[in-house]
Order: structure tokens, then sequence, then C-alpha cells
């Protein structure tokens, strides 16, 4: 670990982090090795960051893993990120079961391959009693087809006159999204210098606190992660109150 957890207090880490974990492809490119190298060293640094945020104690950590936008990549590397998906999933279930890490995955699951499918159901039944940290991987996902299917299910049940519309409120359409069992982010972390969101959990993170770093995912470590979270309890949440309101 590094100095930085000396300037970080323990009570004010975010409840929900949630990481766009970018640069794998560069990072690769500046090493002078494929795109795939990045990858595969990018699943070590997921690894690391869930280990750290174990210990740190985060409650809900949530994985921007493969966008609904990166079936448009080469098939090669689309196929490898399902191996690798696989691979990981697999060889990480001794982990989560001995940190006590519930794992969830959010996106439309069903495009992903059957191979892919299979393991993700079983890893997430295998420790679904877990009462640890919330690890979400977003596989397939992309934050405005979650909500058009929020939508259609809702306007659905308007047309049955399941509901009213006047019924349809902010709580209301939190319950048909993916992420209808947790918390709204807290942080938002992405690497490699970019600075947008890329479709990722659009309302979810109406009030989170954003933090860029330069570093491509493979560099990011718990150092980097702990530099986040200084910055995060440096700055004041207001939630569109005034200072003055927040500090009394």
């Amino acid at each position: 670990m590094s100095e930085a957890i000396h300037s970080i207090d323990p009570k004010r880490l975010p409840k929900h982090l949630s990481i766009i974990m970018d640069g794998n492809g560069r990072w690769a490119k500046a090493q002078g090795k494929p795109r795939t190298y990045g990858h595969e060293m990018g699943v070590k640094t997921v690894k690391k960051i869930v280990e750290a945020c174990v210990r740190w104690k985060i409650e809900f950590l949530t994985l921007y893993t493969f966008s609904t936008e990166n079936w448009n990549r080469p098939q090669y590397e689309v196929d490898l990120l399902m191996r690798l998906l696989v691979k990981s999933l697999k060889k990480e279930l001794p982990t989560f079961i001995e940190n006590n890490v519930r794992l969830g995955a959010i996106g439309s699951l069903e495009a992903l391959p059957g191979s892919a499918q299979k393991e993700l159901k079983e890893v997430i039944e295998a420790t679904s009693k877990h009462t640890g940290m919330t690890l979400t991987l977003a596989l397939s996902y992309g934050a405005r087809e979650e909500l058009a299917q929020a939508m259609r299910q809702i306007a659905d049940k308007v047309k049955n006159n399941i509901i009213k519309p006047e019924d349809i409120d902010q709580a209301y359409i939190n319950t048909h999204l993916y992420t209808h069992d947790l918390p709204d982010v807290d942080l938002l972390i992405r690497t490699s210098g970019e600075q947008r969101i890329s479709n990722f959990l659009l309302w979810q993170i109406a009030y989170a606190e954003l933090y860029f770093t330069e570093e491509f995912w493979p560099e990011f470590d718990e150092s980097s992660l702990e530099n986040a979270f200084i910055s995060y309890q440096h700055r004041e949440r207001r939630f569109g109150k005034t200072s003055e309101q927040v500090q009394s």
C-alpha cells in the first residue's frame, strides 16, 4: 500500500464505486504488444482492484466489462474477451468464496455466448449467499438500452391498466432498471485519460463524483485507487443544497 492510506478516512469511502476500465489496447500498443496482451493484463488488474476494494470494505463495485458497442470490435478480439471472461470466472470463484464476494451481472446477458452465460450463472449462484462486497459486471451493457427497456416495461403496465401514469416517479423507474437492487453510484473512475461516460450507468451516476486518470487500466493499481479515494474525500457532495446546509 502507498503512503496515501494515511490520508484516507475509512468512514467516508464511497458505498458504490464504479469503474470504466479503459485503455488495455492502447497500453499494449505502447509496449509493442498486440491488443490481446493488454486485455490479458487488464484481467490481472481487475483481480488486484477487486481484492483492494474488499480490503477497503467497499460495499458495491460495478465494472464496465463489455459494452453493447464492443460487439462491433474485430471478431477475434470479441472472441478473446469472451474466452477471458469464462476463464476468469472459473479461476476467481475460490477468491470470491474466500473473500465473501457476491457476484452479479447487468446488461443484455442473453447476447453472450452460451459458455459465458453458463459460467456466469454458475458463479452467481455459487456466491448468492455471500454477504460481503457485491461485485457487478456490466456485460453487453448499454445505459440507453437499459432505460429503453425500462420504459417499454412501464408503458406495457400502463397499457394494461396495471398502473396509472401518475404512479410513475423516479423510485418506480428505478425498480425497472438492471440495477434495481443497487444503490446509486458515489464515485465513478475512468482510466486512460478519456473524459466521457460512454453510455455507462447514465441514470445511476446522476450525483456521482467523477474521477479521470491518465493511467491505462493495466497500470492502475491500489495506489491509483487510493488517490481516487483521496480526491473523492476532498470534494463536497451537496446534492443540490448549499455548502452551509451540508455543513450544518
